[in-house]
Parts: C-alpha cells; structure tokens; sequence
C-alpha cells in the first residue's frame, strides 16, 4: 500500500496530545515526536482547521480539541471492548467449561459488561450491569493492581472506604499487600469473598499506556480445580488475544 506520511505525522500528534496532562507548545511537540518545526506548524494548523486541536494563544500551547473528544465518544457508543472481548470469552468458557466474565473498575467498584455461562455450572451474582466492590472480586483486584500505588491510596484513603467481606482485604494496609501479591503471581484471585463455595481467577486487560481497561475472569466451584495452570494458560491466551484486538501491547 502506499504511504501516507503525513496522515502518519497527524497520528503521532494526536497520540502524543492524547497521553499528556495539559497542552504542550508547538517546540515542545516538533522536538517530541523529530519533526521538522515548519511540518508541525502546518500539521497543527490542518488539525486545528477541523478542531481536532486547540490552540491556547495565551499560553502559546496547543492541546486536542472538541472533535477528538467526539471521537472518543463515538469509540464508546459502539462498545468496542465488549464486541471485541465476547467472541474471546465465550471461546475461552467453552475451553474450559467455567463460566467467565470481562469487568471494568468504575471507582470502587467493578462493573460487569460481558457475561458468558457454562452449561451445568452454578449460578453467579455478578451479570451484565451488575456492580460489585472492587475488592471483594478477583477482577476487581486485578485492575487495581495495575493502578499506580497513589491512585489506589486515593481510592481507598482509609478503612471506611474498604468494603470487605470473607477472606477479601478489611484495610488499604491489607488491601496493598494483597495487590502486592496479585503483581507477584501474575493474576488476582478470590474464594468465596463474592459467593460462598466459588472461586475465581482473573487477569487485567492493559491499554497501550500500562493501564486497566478491564479484566478476565473464570469463576469456578471450590475444589473443582486440580490446577490452576489448566484455568490460567487458556485466560492468558485470551487475554492477549484481547491486547492484539484491540492494538494494545500484550502482557
């Protein structure tokens, strides 16, 4: 296929924008991204023209603008994660016949957006729309443990702020060193903090900056596993088969 430089150039710009805190000057960005200052003005004055980036001529710095934030919008109308990841789980739930989730945090709590049943397995509390502590649910503590340590300190700042229930953290003081374990193993887990008699398993799904978009989870009667190597290779694979639909990096 032909190459298309400066629709490539027009990319970076808008990536780099994307992962920035506040508006950069145009030096700032043409130093960045090794362009030249002349294609970066022009690049930024063709953006601007479609208001795909502001410029703030205050502070001679330029940020993204109102049609990149309705691009974002429309991204999430067509729920791309979900149709996406359902194909994936109800692959993975027919591998390994345990019923399996995909969850995303909304504050302290996980929302359940995909659900996939396994034939002759019980019946789980979570379901599509249902939201449940983020740190009663191996899913749950799987995405915290991919936040930074301060953003976890501010989501929960004291124990009041910590919902617990058997065998889940009661205290940040507890809930920091089980997130510690999580990073250790590689994946969360949980046995009977959500439904008495069931585990569950669950890996993070990571965006192209580090952090979780959702996670994967299989939810399997205590017991019923001999190893846990039999659950975790085929969410490991789905997992990155996740990552590479949607262009993140995998894990």
């Amino acid at each position: 296929m032909p190459q298309v430089p400066a629709a490539g150039h027009a990319l970076r710009l808008l990536s780099y924008l994307a992962g920035r805190v506040e508006p950069v000057p145009a030096a700032q960005l043409a130093r960045d991204l090794e362009l030249p200052r002349s294609t970066t003005y022009h690049l930024l004055a063709e953006l601007a023209e479609h208001s795909y980036v502001t410029h703030y001529p205050d502070e001679r710095r330029w940020g993204l603008g109102v049609a990149a934030f309705e691009l974002a919008s429309g991204y999430q109308r067509q729920s791309p994660l979900q149709r996406l990841a359902r194909p994936v789980l109800q692959r993975l739930v027919d591998e390994t016949t345990h019923n399996g989730h995909l969850a995303v945090l909304h504050g302290r709590d996980v929302l359940y957006v995909v659900e996939e049943r396994a034939p002759g397995r019980p019946l789980l509390v979570s379901d599509v729309g249902v939201r449940l502590p983020a740190t009663t649910t191996a899913s749950g503590l799987a995405m915290l443990a991919a936040l930074p340590a301060r953003q976890v300190t501010a989501l929960y700042p004291d124990a009041a702020s910590v919902v617990a229930s058997a065998g889940s953290p009661a205290t940040p003081s507890a809930l920091r060193r089980e997130l510690v374990a999580v990073r250790r193993r590689g994946h969360a887990l949980e046995s009977g903090s959500v439904t008495q008699g069931l585990a569950s398993v669950a890996l993070a799904v990571l965006d192209r900056t580090g952090q979780p978009l959702a996670a994967v989870a299989l939810t399997y009667p205590e017991g019923s596993v001999t190893g846990l190597e039999e659950l975790l290779a085929p969410l490991r694979r789905s997992v990155t088969t996740i990552h590479r639909r949607l262009g993140s990096p995998a894990t």
